[in-house]
């Protein structure tokens, strides 16, 4: 008889007993490790290990095909669509397709309407926060990019 331990808040069922204490953090919104240096903090060990990474550098997972180099084993995953042409998520709506989850998610708003990210000054929405950043610009006036051939800011 296979022993399975079971979420009292939601009911999913786990294999072993220390998946379901990872777990139950989602519920009590628990997250006991932190990084040393920015403070950011996990709920689980491993993923404060792989966040780590961001300060000190180390990339162990390389692309085989064009020799680039992650932090994470997923985000080597990720990557390797570029080769492959791979586009898993799928647009229930209209079918376009995405490498990644994130991309779908802002592309569904398309379809929903939704906006979630307003400017403080004037209160425009957009649907995902790049564009929002973009227009804030109109803001600040800043201007990151400059004209190699004119020497002008756009």
């Amino acid at each position: 008889m296979e022993c399975t331990y079971r979420c009292n808040v939601c009911n999913r069922t786990f294999k072993k007993h220390r998946h379901l204490k990872v777990h139950q953090r989602a519920h009590t919104k628990k997250h006991p490790y932190q990084c040393d240096v920015c403070n950011k903090i996990f709920k689980q060990l491993k993923h404060l290990k792989v966040h780590q990474r961001v300060h000190t550098g180390e990339l162990p997972y390389s692309c085989d095909l064009c020799k680039k180099k992650f932090s994470s084993k997923g985000n080597l995953n990720v990557h390797q669509r570029v080769h492959t042409g791979d586009r898993p998520y799928c647009c229930d709506v209209c079918n376009k397709t995405f490498k990644q989850v994130p991309h779908l998610k802002v592309h569904q708003r398309v379809h929903t309407g939704e906006r979630p990210y307003p400017c403080d000054l004037c209160n425009k929405t957009f649907s995902d926060r790049s564009n929002l950043n973009v227009h804030q610009r109109v803001h600040t006036g800043e201007r990151p990019y400059s004209c190699d051939l004119w020497g002008a800011s756009t």
